[in-house]
Order: structure tokens, then C-alpha cells, then sequence
């Protein structure tokens, strides 16, 4: 139970941790988990306003201990419902037609998903990699993380009730081991790789010998190479900017991270500060499962991350032996395909087994999603390469940030450890420098490469989408390595694009191309991502806003704040005063519907013309134009949305001018003036009474906009017209943190969960953040000890192994 305390002083805190102190030789412990004496692992947990624990332990081992606890306290059915799906369970538990809820991997089925894992784990991959030695594997210290992570929520579960009726009496929730905590790690690295094509991984079976399968249309896989691999409209997303301390009212650095991640499942954030007294002192956001922090700051330096362009994977086109469908030429001789039989438990007590075909470059896949089939004919077969797949060393770059004292030590963390799969790195320090790297782990495809190797299909998706198809059957089109790369097949450090110490660096999910408008970075391979092309409305809309920002200068805290919740709608900027233009100017103020029907329209050009371009909950005609812009932007072509086209000249500024003459305007207009009528929801209401989420009975207004709409704070909700417009938020704005340093030696940090701490609605922490979201509020943080003291809600929790 947690000890309420209004008041500790730094006498009674110094006994509480003072086993951190012990010195190093003291520290050693069994591989087991378990202490020889002393009974187990413990940490204290400190837990401040709105449930956020502030967890000291004396070595990593420990740490892991108290952070498996307190994750466990908030999360546990998240968690023991994610060891499950990384076990292959899920069809056991919840049947093999069930659908998951997307945060581990893509698969569609409880069974897709099942296969695929079950399939990791008979192959023992993740033993495998936990047994390498860093730096090429993971390090010491992130393997004391995981067993402690194991052995806390173990613990957890043996002392405490689950309440949370998601899981309460499950026979899912259950112990589980070290591994089971690296396998969720495993999961989350190869999500932009292996885990986007798991349906086509178990569903990769050779032709039958009368079987008429046909080759994939180039022109129909490049688009949906390109929708599928495309930032935009991605469940993940993020903004971040980092100031240097040329444009700062001190001369320090100054962050904002505003990462866009659902909202609810297995990919939630969870806040925490995680200390060893002298070693780490981390505060931040971690992904539910996650031992580390991934977004924080410490006392000398903030960073966020953002989803990169770069493409995390490749394939291999296979020239299969004319003989045997499951063997593949290579310089001419063949050689035949691994199989992997995979049995797969399912509740209704029938076993569903499988078998998997891997080759020299990985799994054979029956495509990359619905969408993107990759048939598997006679003389053809598709193999798909994820780097990540031999890549646990992401916890190791997070523990060095937590560790660093600068962006230079930023910049050591991700040289040495080469662990991040799929996102850019922004980040700002004390001395005012700033930093933008996108240092991914990805396949080795340079230009060159591509151009000599790639296959007629390959020749459509690479300049579209940077997925490359590469010839199989010849050894000369292997992906070699550099010199300064931690394993075979990848791109070195020196390779990454990256921006230092400019006034500002930026990135809203395009390429690192227009990182700073001013100082476009150039010369990286297309798999890094596209240069010279059309960037979102979210990124213009950034880059407008943060060069604006550093050129006026002074920059505190509080404009980083103002900036998140400005919710200004870039999209209204460029359209919403011609819309209603035209609007005014229809004869008889009506527009015809899609139906064919006329509608008076005469209301919305005046909501239109009046509205303040934002998606504050009192701007009124923000849902009208909202509901107008999907419908024009998704009827219209693209090339002809804009009167004006894209020019690379001045990527910011175009395309602009709606044309407001493009077949499907009106339409739009007139469809939308009928659906929000037909719902009862007035043109000019306030956003706040039709964007909203219910928390324990309480309607809460939603501020913030789409990706379409080009809203710095990203909300993408359910539309339920007859609920009353967005009813719930799928994915936006998640773990917010505006962070700068003055001249004390505690960071000047505000956060913000939006959906708060915990998914179990008993909690205490179940809506409060979320509340402040809707009121535009954030949390100060508690970093130093006299803040962490001082908070109102303070309580103390000493947790420990009991056998």
C-alpha cells in the first residue's frame, strides 16, 4: 500500500534510498534476479500529482523492479494481454478469429498473429539476440532492466488485486519471465518491418502444381507501396522542434515534443522518472512494456522522436527452381527454403497448424497487407528483409540519453548503439544546441544499388515509395556493409541525415529534407526518404509556425506551450476565406448536393467567413470546415484541389488557392451543410460540443484537428453523428513535454498525458490529465528532489520481492 505523507524532509528520503548508495562491488547479483540475501529486489516509489511514480533503486536491476511495478499497477491487463499476443496466445485465450488491436504487429487475426509469434519464439530469435554480447547486442545493464521488469510485474501480481474488469479473474494474467518482456521489445522494433507483414508471412504458401497465380501489376504495388509506407495518415505520427539558444531568451535550448499515438491499446505512453543516485536520472514517457524511457529529458538535455520516412525493410525477388517451388537460384545454384512448422493452441480446443518458408534474406510474405499482394507463382517468390529483426539494442540508446549530458552525448548514444528502427531523434541541451538526426536502423539500399539491382517491380516501388525490390538470385546485389555499421546489411552513423545547432529543427513526419527551411538537407538515399517534393499541411504548417518563432526570438517555455494548444488549422489559412467566398457568390445561396437535391447553403458561408481558423472547443464553424474539408479533399483529385501547383522553389507556401471551380466542390458543401443538419448540430457551434470524449460519465471537450486540416495538436476521433459528432479519439497528441533549463539545475519542464495514466476506469488516474487536456492545462514536472517533496499528493510506496 502506498504511505501518504504531506511532508518528508531529505533526512527521512536519504534512509529511504540510501541502499542506492551502496558502492558498485555491492551491487552484484545472481543472474536469476533473486538476491542471496536480503530478500529480493525492492525500489521506492514516489508518487506525485495525477499518479506519475518517481522510482529510485540502487542499480538497474532494481530499477526494472520498480518500474514493472508501478507499470503493472496502471497497466496490468495492457501488459499481461501483450505478453500473451508475443507468446502466441492470443487464439488460446481470446479465439483465432478475434482481431488485435494493432499495437504489436498488423496482423488482422488472432491467428495471423499467433503464427507469426509463436513462430519467433520456437525459432528461439529472441533467445538468440538476448545472448549476444553488446555492442552488437543488448548491454548488460538493458538486460538487468528486463529481468527486473519481469520479476516487478511478477511481484505486483502476487501482492496486489486486479480491478480492472478488463482482466479481472482472466486466466490470461499471468507470470511471466525476462524473455517474455524482451520479446515485447522485439515486437516493437521490427513494427515498421516483419510486424507490417505478418498476414502475408503466415499466409505465404508455394503454388499447387495446377495453380494459376499471376505476377503483381507494378503500376497498382507502387501506389500501395506508397499508401502503405506513407507518414501521413499513420496511427503514429509526431511533431517536434528544438530551439537553439540562438533564438531563446537565455541562451539555452529549448524542446517541444508533441509525438501523435493511440490512445488506447498497447502503444499508450506511461510517465514515470527513473533514478539511480549517481548514475541516471531520467524523466519521461515510455511505451507501455518498455523498461526505459523513450521521450524525456534529464537535467542537462530533452529529446523527442517523430516517426521517419525511412523504409525499415526490403525484399528480395526470388528465381525459383523450375524443379521445386521451395528452392531459389543464387548465381544459378539452388537453394532450398527453411521450413518452419508452426502449431498454434486455439480456445475451441483444435490445434491450427502452419508452415513458414524462410530464406537467406528472411521470410517468404504473401504481400505487405491487403492491399499490396506478392503473389507467389511457379517461378517467383517474394522474401522480406527487416534489419531490425537482429536489432534488441533500442533500449541501450534510450538508457544513453537518459545518461547524457548534451546533444553531443545524444549523437554518442545513437553512433554506439544503433539501436532506433523507425523514428528521428530531436533534441536540445543546456548550452543551447540543437539537434535533429534521423538515425535508424534500415537496410543498406543505396541509390546505386537499387539502380543496378533492382527488378521491373522494384523500378516502380523504390523512386515512389523507397521500398526496395531487389534481384535474389545474384550475390553481387547483397547489401553489404559499412565500415562504422554495428551489423551486416545497414547503414553506418555517418550515413544519417543530420542537422546541428540551427536556430531550429523540426519535424512533423515528411523527410528530413525541409528540417530547417532555411538549411534543407540534401544528398541521403531515397530509402532515407524524398527531396524536392510536396510536404504535408501539417509540415508547412510547423515550419511556418517555428521559423516565425526563432526569428522573433527571446523563446521561454511558456511560447513552446502556447504553440502546442494554438490549434491554429493551416488548411483554414489557405482555403477557408475563398470557400466562403464562393460560397456567398452561389445563386439563390444554394449548392446541389451529391444527391442531386439543392440545399441552402446561405448559414454556412457566414459560419465560414467568421470562423477564427482553429480548432480551439469555442471556435465556431471549425466542425463545419472540418466536415467540408474531408469531403472536398477526399472527392476531389489531388491535382486539382489547388489553383496554384506545388513548387519546389517554395515548398512552404504551395500548392495554395482552393479552387473553388473543381467538379465536387459545391457537392462537398452542400453534403456537408445536410449532415450536420440531419444530426441536429448547428453550423456555427462550438467545436467543444461535438468533439468530445466521456470519461466516468463526463463529457470532456476536445480541442485540436486532423492530419488533413494540418493541426500541430493532432486529434483523430470517431465520427457518430447521431452520438453527436467525434465521440472518441482514436490517435493524436499523447505524451507532451515543453522543456527548458534556466540558470538553477532543474530542467523547466510542463507535460502533459492526455489520456492519462491508466486504462482501468477504477483508477484515480483514469481521466485527470485528460481533463487538464481539455482545459488546455499542463502539469508541471517534479525532477528535483525539493519539488518531488513539496508536491500536495505526495505518497511513498518502498516495494520488494516477497518469496
Amino acid at each position: 500500500m502506498r504511505t501518504r505523507t504531506r511532508r518528508l524532509t531529505a533526512t527521512g528520503i536519504t534512509l529511504l534510498t540510501a541502499v542506492a548508495l551502496l558502492p558498485a562491488s555491492a551491487r552484484a547479483e545472481p543472474e536469476d534476479g533473486a538476491r542471496r540475501s536480503g530478500g529480493g529486489l525492492s525500489a521506492t516509489i514516489r508518487y506525485t500529482q495525477y499518479g506519475i511514480p518517481h522510482i529510485v533503486a540502487k542499480d538497474y536491476r532494481n530499477l526494472g523492479f520498480g518500474t514493472g511495478w508501478a507499470q503493472a499497477a496502471d497497466h496490468v491487463c495492457t501488459l499481461a494481454e501483450g505478453y500473451a499476443t508475443v507468446r502466441g496466445e492470443r487464439s488460446r485465450y481470446f479465439g483465432k478469429d478475434g482481431k488485435p488491436d494493432g499495437s504489436l504487429s498488423s496482423a488482422t487475426t488472432n491467428l495471423s498473429s499467433d503464427l507469426y509469434f509463436r513462430g519467433v519464439r520456437d525459432a528461439g530469435t529472441v533467445e538468440k539476440l538476448v545472448g549476444k554480447p553488446a555492442p552488437a547486442g543488448a548491454s548488460r545493464d538493458s538486460k538487468d532492466l528486463m529481468r527486473g521488469f519481469a520479476a516487478g510485474y511478477n511481484a505486483w501480481l502476487r501482492q496486489n488485486r486486479v480491478t480492472d474488469p478488463k482482466c479481472k479473474g482472466a486466466d490470461w494474467v499471468k507470470r511471466i519471465e525476462p524473455l517474455d518482456v524482451a520479446r515485447m521489445g522485439f515486437a516493437v522494433q521490427v513494427l515498421g518491418g516483419q510486424g507490417r507483414a505478418v498476414d502475408g508471412i503466415a499466409a505465404a504458401t508455394p503454388p499447387a502444381a495446377a495453380s494459376e497465380r499471376h505476377a503483381p501489376d507494378p503500376a497498382k504495388t507502387g501506389k500501395a507501396a506508397r499508401e502503405l509506407l506513407s507518414t501521413e495518415d499513420a496511427d503514429m505520427g509526431s511533431n517536434a522542434v528544438a530551439f537553439s539558444g540562438k533564438t531563446t531568451a537565455n541562451g539555452r535550448g529549448l524542446l517541444l515534443g508533441n509525438p501523435h499515438y493511440p490512445w488506447h491499446g498497447g502503444r499508450r505512453f506511461w510517465q514515470s522518472q527513473q533514478t539511480i543516485p549517481g548514475e541516471l536520472n531520467v524523466s519521461g514517457g515510455s511505451l507501455v512494456g518498455t523498461s526505459v524511457v523513450n521521450i524525456g529529458f534529464n537535467g542537462n538535455v530533452a529529446w523527442s522522436h517523430t516517426v521517419a520516412t525511412g523504409t525499415t525493410l526490403n525484399l528480395h525477388q526470388l528465381t525459383l527452381d523450375p524443379a521445386d517451388p521451395t528452392a531459389y537460384l543464387v548465381d544459378g545454384k539452388p537453394e532450398k527454403m527453411t521450413r518452419r512448422t508452426v502449431t498454434v493452441p486455439d480456445k475451441s480446443g483444435t490445434p491450427v497448424t502452419r508452415t513458414q518458408y524462410w530464406t537467406r534474406y528472411g521470410p517468404v510474405v504473401a504481400g505487405l497487407g491487403a492491399d499490396l499482394p506478392l503473389t507467389w507463382t511457379k517461378t517467383t517468390a517474394y522474401a522480406l528483409n527487416d534489419p531490425n529483426a537482429v536489432n534488441l539494442r533500442g533500449n541501450d540508446t534510450d538508457l544513453g540519453f537518459g545518461r547524457a549530458r548534451s546533444t553531443a552525448d545524444i549523437r554518442r548514444s545513437l553512433r554506439d548503439t544503433q539501436g532506433l528502427p523507425w523514428v528521428n531523434t530531436v533534441a536540445a541541451d543546456r548550452a543551447g544546441h540543437s539537434l535533429l538526426s534521423q538515425s535508424q536502423v534500415l537496410p543498406r539500399i543505396t541509390d546505386d544499388l537499387a539502380a543496378r539491382c533492382s527488378t521491373p517491380l522494384g523500378k516502380v516501388t523504390y523512386p515512389q515509395a523507397g521500398l526496395a525490390i531487389l534481384d535474389g538470385s545474384r550475390t553481387d546485389c547483397a547489401l553489404g556493409r559499412d565500415k562504422d555499421a554495428l551489423q551486416p546489411g545497414i547503414f553506418g552513423p555517418s550515413r544519417m541525415p543530420t542537422l546541428k545547432d540551427a536556430p531550429y529543427v523540426e519535424n512533423s513526419n515528411n523527410s528530413a529534407w525541409l528540417t530547417n527551411a532555411d538549411h534543407p538537407l540534401t544528398g541521403y538515399e531515397r530509402i532515407f526518404g524524398d527531396i524536392g517534393t510536396q510536404r504535408s499541411l501539417r509540415t508547412r504548417g510547423a515550419i511556418e509556425d517555428v521559423s516565425a518563432m526563432a526569428k522573433k526570438g527571446r523563446l521561454t517555455v511558456s511560447d513552446l506551450q502556447k504553440q502546442q494548444f494554438a490549434d491554429r488549422v493551416p488548411a483554414g489559412d489557405l482555403a477557408a476565406a475563398d470557400v466562403a467566398r464562393a460560397c456567398a457568390a452561389l445563386p439563390g445561396g444554394t449548392a446541389t448536393g451529391s444527391d442531386g437535391k439543392p440545399v441552402d447553403v446561405r448559414t454556412a458561408c457566414a459560419a465560414l467567413a467568421s470562423w477564427d481558423h482553429a480548432m480551439t472547443t469555442k471556435s465556431r464553424g471549425a466542425l463545419l470546415f472540418d466536415r467540408f474539408w474531408r469531403r472536398f479533399t477526399a472527392t476531389v483529385p489531388k491535382a486539382e484541389q489547388w489553383k496554384v501547383p506545388f513548387s519546389a522553389a517554395d515548398p512552404v507556401r504551395t500548392p495554395n488557392t482552393v479552387n473553388t471551380d473543381a467538379k465536387g466542390f459545391t457537392a462537398a458543401l452542400a453534403d456537408t451543410v445536410t449532415e450536420l443538419t440531419g444530426a441536429g448540430i448547428a453550423l456555427d457551434a462550438p467545436l467543444g460540443g461535438n468533439q468530445f470524449v466521456t470519461r466516468g460519465g463526463k463529457r470532456l471537450p476536445v480541442h485540436g484537428g486532423t492530419e488533413g486540416l494540418g493541426v500541430w495538436n493532432k486529434v483523430e476521433a470517431d465520427w457518430d453523428a447521431r452520438g453527436g459528432g467525434y465521440t472518441e479519439v482514436q490517435h493524436g497528441s499523447s505524451h507532451i513535454q515543453a522543456v527548458g533549463w534556466d540558470k538553477g539545475r532543474c530542467p523547466e519542464a510542463r507535460t502533459l498525458l492526455t489520456y492519462s495514466q491508466s486504462p482501468n476506469p477504477g483508477s484515480a488516474h483514469f481521466r485527470d490529465q485528460t481533463e487538464l487536456f481539455s482545459q488546455g492545462r499542463w502539469v508541471t514536472s517534479r525532477f528535483c528532489e525539493k519539488d518531488i517533496l513539496s508536491d500536495p499528493e505526495l505518497t511513498v510506496q518502498r516495494v520488494r520481492e516477497r518469496h
